[in-house]
């Protein structure tokens, strides 16, 4: 299943064996009686109550005279100990003990049991008690009302001191949040008692509320009252000094004028009746690190035939309603919808039915979220029970008394990437996979794997491209908490007022703004790279390349680029990557690291620049990382060899293959401007020189699907030999080559044809700025081998040149090229043309 819930606490194998084996000790002592049957019995009632902020989880159950017994286990130690026994025969609803574990707050209504016998005052239907538990000592009656009250401890951060001051919230029925400091003091020792316990202060936090969630990791409390039939959702943020600040309010579109009154995470809410949850309206709040907020709502549901629910994405500024028909409705449908905070997702079931994994960071591309229905098997092996998403990823199941953390199950994404026919939800697993792993090797070998075996599976986008894009941005995510603004996390662009806190609320205030500011989005891109790279390569062309000092900068940085990527492979490499200068993609490599790292300046205030640097590098390295590695999986899997790094060798199926891949690494890297490995070019041409017939080879080379290499076509020249066949290849090969690189190609191969455009491109470079001038001189018929009388006064034109340019630049560099060499290559063209 896509969900995966791993148990991190259980009732029944973490507390339940504890319990009897007390229950044996004290039977042997003789301190206790009854057989097996009898605990059976009395653990029936063994019932989780709350889940504090520091993991610890506190339950209750009722021993064999109807005594409530409070006991309370440690996550940390994994020990269980009883705080508190109460003798009354009654029933708790919820519970709280302070962070010190020396005061317990409950509430207890009546039992539900026939026949018993009421044991609360007249007219009050709740009983509220705080309890000092260090040792047992005094019981304060903090309410005994006709109403409902919830009680819950803040937990402050600070752990190394008690603090002198204890804070609890009082939750009531009656719409009102009520906040008691109660001052402790220490007697005789350790002992704990209660100071002032006649009168303890009081602050009204909220009151007319009709919605209430409580975030036990943040301490933070969110509630929605009614003005003028709107509802304005609101949230506290309670503090570690003590002090308190109301952080925003939110007008949201939802209905609650006729909902009645809702809790949500003030511990397990055992006196609703559970069969009538599905009939009532959801509503919940979820936070993460990066600064999203999310209030997730499903009205009332008059009938099952239909179900609509919407998540308002707060920090995005916009919101989305979702509706589906649900197929097969029967009376088995009681269970209400249920939404689970995943951090960067927030998942939507209804057991059975569906499961909607939505992505909270970017919910403008619904490609990103996943939507299962039917019977599938993701969703059958999901609880059938409710659950409360507690802070994080903990899920409580209040039923069975089990604890879980959820997690989101790499192998059943990976599954479902390559089960599924329909573009958006390979889009939804491949991104979600890849959130789950982080970019580790393991998962990034097993979805490159199947990419290298299905590269045209996607028809609505570029399967590399996309998992290039996205695992290199969970590569460098953790590094900063706006890496998400600042990097594209897809190549998919489209398919079809808070106060300056720290922490959690400078992060939703920076998502905010950028909501409101951010046209055009900060997203780096590689525009200006582009433009940049194409003026080096014009200037590189020309010969007028501006000052050394830039591009040795440039090419400085690409040079750290490749030792980082180097410093992550310590084992040898299968391809031949990485290996030649190639100095094209060397100079994009160097731009794109010193654009990104302006890009990370100018957003990133604040951030050291050594560790920008870092960020930059880490980033790019990962690109071609991924490059290589696709690569060198297709290669491993065609087991292919060194030997086809010549020419003189015929194409196979596994090397058109091979070719067939880089192809679409090309394609995939070319629309956003990436970097390749230096050796890229050079090895695809050789595979396409092997895998084409040459006209099919021209056009990849005149479309610019294969990049002639300065590497390749001198190794194109030395392993070819000159057949006829092969001289029309390097014919077309030497043509095809900018002018600097094709006069020293020229240089390599002996042949006429060489020779002839050796000796135009000599003859062009001497006439260029030649001026014709009156001649006195007759040629002297003696000093020539020739009778051609037009050829005899080309060369002594030439040979004049050579001699003033001689006299002009004496130290400029001999080529071994001159008037002679082109007369000689003159007369041999004349004669092949001649057929003589």
């Amino acid at each position: 299943m896509a969900l995966r819930l791993v148990a991190d606490f259980d009732l029944g194998k973490d507390v339940l064996p504890w319990l009897r084996a007390q229950r044996a000790a004290s039977e042997a002592s003789g301190a206790g009686s009854g057989g097996a049957d009898v605990l059976e019995n009395d653990y029936e009632s063994l019932r989780v109550l709350n889940v504090e902020r520091n993991g610890n989880i506190i339950y209750t159950y009722k021993d064999d005279k109807g005594n409530v017994i409070f006991g309370l286990y440690d996550c940390q130690t994994r020990q269980n100990e009883l705080l508190y026994t109460f003798e009354k025969d009654l029933q708790v609803f919820s519970c709280s003990v302070n962070s010190e574990r020396t005061l317990l707050a409950a509430s207890l209504v009546q039992s539900t049991k026939a026949g018993k016998r009421n044991e609360l005052q007249p007219g009050s239907k709740c009983l509220t008690l705080l309890v000092e538990i260090h040792p047992v000592n005094n019981v304060k009656v903090l309410k005994a009302v006709d109403s409902y009250i919830w009680v819950q401890f803040l937990y402050p951060h600070v752990e190394s001191h008690p603090l002198p001051e204890n804070h609890l919230l009082l939750i009531s029925e009656e719409k009102y949040i009520e906040q008691l400091r109660i001052h402790v003091a220490q007697e005789d020792g350790n002992r704990v008692v209660i100071k002032n316990s006649g009168h303890l202060p009081r602050d009204r936090i909220a009151e007319d509320f009709v919605w209430a969630q409580w975030d036990m990791s943040e301490q933070r409390l969110y509630y929605i009252d009614l003005k003028k039939s709107r509802s304005i959702l609101k949230c506290i943020q309670f503090y570690a000094d003590e002090s308190y600040n109301l952080m925003f309010e939110v007008p949201l579109d939802v209905s609650l004028s006729n909902s009645g009154f809702k809790l949500v995470n003030f511990g397990c809410d055992y006196h609703q009746d559970r069969e009538k949850l599905s009939k009532h309206l959801t509503l919940c709040v979820f936070t993460n690190h990066t600064g999203s907020l999310c209030v997730c709502y499903s009205p009332k549901c008059a009938s099952w035939e239909q179900i609509t629910y919407s998540v308002f994405y707060i920090h995005k500024g916009h919101s989305k309603t979702f509706t589906t028909s649900l197929e097969n409705v029967g009376s088995h449908v009681t269970k209400g919808i249920t939404f689970l905070n995943l951090d960067y997702y927030v998942a939507v079931y209804l057991p059975g039915h569906f499961f909607h994994l939505l992505n909270v960071q970017h919910p403008d591309l619904i490609c990103h979220s996943l939507f299962l229905t039917g019977n599938n098997e993701m969703i059958d092996m999901l609880p059938h029970c409710p659950l409360q998403s507690l802070s994080g990823s903990l899920v409580l199941d209040c039923c069975s008394g089990k604890l879980y953390r959820a997690l989101l199950s790499q192998s059943s994404l990976l599954q479902l990437l390559q089960n599924t026919r329909l573009d958006c939800e390979k889009m939804a697993a491949l991104h979600c996979a890849l959130y789950c792993g982080q970019g580790t090797r393991f998962l990034e070998r097993q979805i490159i794997q199947w990419i290298s075996e299905n590269v045209s599976a996607c028809h609505s986008f570029d399967l590399i491209q996309e998992f290039i894009i996205a695992s290199s941005y969970w590569s460098v995510y953790s590094e900063t908490s706006n890496m998400d603004k600042l990097l594209p996390h897809s190549s998919v662009l489209t398919w079809n007022t808070v106060l300056n806190f720290k922490g959690y609320w400078e992060k939703l205030n920076s998502n905010l703004e950028y909501v409101k500011y951010a046209k055009p989005h900060f997203h780096y891109n590689n525009i200006v790279v582009r433009r940049e790279w194409h003026n080096l390569i014009s200037e590189e062309k020309t010969g007028k390349r501006r000052s050394t000092a830039y591009v040795r900068t440039i090419l400085d940085n690409a040079i750290k680029v490749i030792s980082n990527l180097e410093a992550r492979n310590l084992g040898p490499r299968l391809t031949p990557l990485l290996q030649e200068e190639d100095s094209h993609q060397r100079l994009l490599m160097g731009l794109m690291v010193s654009e990104l790292k302006d890009h990370f300046l100018r957003h990133l205030q604040g951030v050291e620049k050594k560790k920008i640097e870092q960020m930059v590098l880490d980033y790019i390295s990962k690109l071609l990382d991924l490059i290589c590695h696709i690569l060198e999986t297709s290669w491993r899997k065609h087991n292919l060899h060194s030997c086809i790094l010549h020419f003189n060798s015929r194409g196979s199926a596994a090397e058109f293959a091979v070719f067939h891949i880089m192809t679409r690494i090309l394609e995939a890297t070319k629309s956003l401007f990436l970097p390749l490995p230096p050796g890229f070019h050079t090895l695809h041409t050789i595979l396409g020189v092997h895998c084409l017939p040459l006209h099919n080879l021209l056009h990849c080379i005149d479309s610019g699907v294969l990049l002639l290499t300065e590497t390749a076509v001198v190794r194109l020249m030395k392993d070819l030999d000159n057949t006829e066949k092969n001289e029309k290849l390097k014919f077309s090969i030497i043509l095809r080559l900018p002018p600097l690189i094709g006069q020293k190609i020229c240089r390599l191969w002996d042949h006429p044809m060489s020779s002839n455009i050796i000796s135009r491109n000599h003859v062009t470079r001497l006439l260029q700025n030649y001026k014709k001038q009156p001649r006195n001189s007759m040629i002297d018929k003696s000093s020539v081998s020739v009778e051609f009388l037009p050829l005899n006064y080309f060369i002594e034109i030439l040979t004049d040149i050579e001699s003033s340019n001689q006299a002009l630049y004496p130290f400029e560099g001999h080529d071994n090229v001159d008037a002679e060499f082109v007369e000689e290559a003159a007369l041999k063209h004349t004669t092949m043309l001649l057929g003589l």
